[in-house]
């Protein structure tokens, strides 16, 4: 599975490490995920997210049902 966040489409970005002598070296910056389980009310299920710690935020504030509308509306899910 791929490290991206289906809540907020967040994914792993490319970078380079730069050394004291300024040599630069390709890396990756990964998303902070989470495989969660969350109870959605409105279905009456579990369900099994990928999910960022600002994925999770968004779930806090508002609410399973609404961030899952918004994410399928723009295509994460």
């Amino acid at each position: 599975m791929s490290k991206i966040c289906q809540i907020t489409g967040k994914k792993a970005m490319g970078g380079c490490n730069v050394s004291h002598s300024k040599r630069h070296t390709k890396r990756s910056f990964d998303v902070n995920l989470f495989r969660r389980k969350f109870y959605w009310v409105e279905q009456d299920a579990w369900i099994e997210l990928n999910v960022s710690a600002a994925g999770l935020r968004t779930i806090n504030k508002i609410g399973l049902d609404n961030a899952l509308k918004q994410a399928a509306q723009k295509g994460y899910l």
